[in-house]
């Protein structure tokens, strides 16, 4: 069965709420996401010209004497420590707008996620920061996006945008960032989406795993805010040993995969080759679309290589684009789960993307995207990430049937 997820956005204490600067009134002045990336760039001293990257990245190797030899040299940290909040002045500066503006008069929700991954990144430098050095030692990525659940359809292209975040656990070289994103209606604060990424440090070159300073819960709240990033830690671990390449099928999984067989089987023939599709539905092999990013210098990251942002960005719309032409309606964004990111992606690369409709449950619809890498000189395929977006559509959609073995687990790489 599809989960539809509902959550109530809860407010964050109080005590959280600081921001980055300050007005010289005595009101808070919120920084936006164009100070969030410059930041970004000062604290990895990033160039902002194409032609210097090489030599800004050989700079950094210099860092590597900042590196801490164990997590317990390095300061703890309170939650509180790492809160930011960040506006996205849609409606108080309408020059931004059209970037963020798609053909339905709402926001792009693509590029939420690009603001969502670069504040999530914001965030743990914020968590990791050493008062005495300027520019820190850690490259900090994105590993994984756990879960984004939204609980609005249409997010309005004409008003303040407000996002907040902070770390809410740490291991010992990764951190998960919880944010928020809530939007401005009659003079208040609304909630949009929350989400939850999974961050991690490695030393100055993006070689080798570096420590994090060590995260200590204050309150009742915090503890139990704590204690659910380690079981969201345990359950990722349980989900990967119980990946089809590594377990074979449950008793309820095969009981699933006959009863499909059975149901597209051609009782004439009584043959495997010789299918028949049930009414109202689609087979999976039909339900797919594809595209080719080629990556430009323009898209880089911080470390000169793309940006994680933008590849969830592209995702997505090739995701929506799929969920669009399959249900033939326009589709919105309920949720976006397990987007995992495998590899790096070089500036340079051909970029493959290859969305494909998982699952239907009358208007939701279930789309799996896989990009991978094209190296022309050997000619080999690399994946560099899995994404999964669930979506509903105005209209009930067709029942989506897979007629292989891969296509019964798209959740896997076998798809």
């Amino acid at each position: 069965m599809l989960a539809v997820r509902l959550y109530t956005m809860q407010k964050l204490p109080s005590l959280l709420a600081r921001t980055l600067t300050s007005g010289t009134n005595g009101l808070p002045l919120l920084p936006d996401m164009a100070e969030v990336r410059s930041r970004l760039r000062d604290v990895v001293g990033a160039s902002t010209n194409w032609r210097d990257h090489v030599q800004a990245m050989q700079e950094r190797k210099a860092l590597h004497t900042l590196l801490a030899k164990r997590q317990e040299d390095l300061p703890p940290r309170r939650m509180k420590d790492s809160y930011l909040e960040v506006l996205l002045p849609l409606g108080s500066q309408p020059e931004i707008r059209e970037k963020y503006l798609n053909v339905h008069n709402s926001v792009r929700f693509g590029r939420i996620l690009e603001d969502l991954d670069s504040l999530g990144v914001l965030i743990c430098y914020t968590h990791t920061k050493q008062e005495m050095q300027p520019r820190s030692p850690l490259s900090i990525v994105t590993a994984l996006v756990d879960k984004i659940n939204l609980c609005k359809k249409v997010i309005y292209p004409d008003c303040d945008i407000k996002f907040t975040g902070n770390v809410s656990w740490v291991g010992k070289t990764s951190m998960e960032v919880k944010m928020h994103m809530l939007q401005l209606h009659n003079g208040e604060y609304s909630p949009v989406l929350d989400a939850t990424f999974v961050m991690v440090a490695r030393d100055p070159e993006n070689k080798r795993p570096a420590f994090v300073n060590p995260l200590v819960p204050e309150t009742p709240e915090e503890e139990e805010i704590f204690k659910q990033g380690e079981l969201n830690k345990l359950k990722r671990v349980d989900f990967s040993t119980a990946s089809l390449l590594k377990m074979a099928p449950t008793a309820e999984e095969r009981n699933v995969i006959h009863d499909i067989f059975l149901n597209t089987l051609d009782t004439r023939t009584v043959s495997f080759r010789s299918r028949i599709l049930p009414p109202n539905s689609v087979w999976m092999e039909d339900a797919k679309l594809k595209g080719l990013q080629i990556c430009h210098p323009q898209e880089r990251n911080i470390f000169n290589r793309i940006f994680g942002g933008f590849l969830m960005r592209k995702a997505f719309e090739l995701g929506w684009a799929t969920a669009c032409s399959y249900g033939c309606s326009r589709p919105f964004i309920v949720s976006v789960d397990d987007i995992m990111f495998q590899r790096p992606v070089e500036v340079g690369s051909l970029l493959l993307f290859s969305g494909q409709v998982c699952y239907t449950e009358k208007n939701y619809i279930q789309v799996r995207v896989h990009s991978e890498v094209y190296d022309a000189d050997t000619r080999e395929h690399h994946t560099t990430n899995i994404f999964h977006f669930t979506f509903v559509s105005e209209n009930e959609v067709p029942r989506v049937v897979p007629k292989t073995y891969g296509g019964k687990y798209p959740n896997n790489v076998l798809s």
